[in-house]
């Protein structure tokens, strides 16, 4: 006795610009973000990044970034990385070379092994013994900026 396969019907077309959830994976609401998430890129050593950075949290930089403008909440230049160009976050870690204008709501920490060239507005500033800095250094307050000159090469 041979037994017929059972017919199937065949899977729909799926519609332009749609994608199925994968098989046995609950979609997620875009918009319920769980809050203890945090968005952040990393740009790995190795890695050469050129443009502007939106909506990000934590930009993680071990590798290189060159950009115009890019506002995060948090910056971290890992002794590996190299940032030029121009960043605004709350709080900064420069472990690594960081060429250009960084504006900081809160705190800048320049780490031992920390280089930044350029200009650095800040709330607070801490430089760790060995870390450089060089160029315009700008205190931000409640209301002006007070610039402070700081010369090349200078240590702390």
């Amino acid at each position: 006795m041979t037994v017929a396969p059972k017919p199937t019907a065949a899977p729909a077309a799926p519609t332009l610009g749609a994608r199925p959830a994968p098989v046995g994976v609950p979609a997620r609401p875009a918009a319920r973000i769980d809050p203890t998430e945090r968005r952040t890129l990393v740009v790995g050593r190795g890695i050469s990044l050129q443009g502007t950075v939106a909506d990000a949290e934590r930009l993680v930089v071990e590798g290189t970034v060159e950009s115009q403008m890019i506002q995060a909440t948090e910056l971290f230049v890992a002794q590996s990385g190299v940032f030029k160009g121009e960043v605004q976050v709350e709080d900064a870690e420069i472990a690594g070379l960081f060429d250009g204008t960084i504006t900081t709501r809160g705190s800048l920490i320049i780490r031992a092994t920390g280089r930044v060239t350029g200009t650095a507005r800040y709330r607070k500033l801490q430089v760790e013994e060995g870390g450089q800095v060089s160029g315009k250094m700008e205190m931000v307050t409640d209301g002006a900026t007070a610039p402070v000159r700081v010369p090349a090469a200078a240590e702390s």
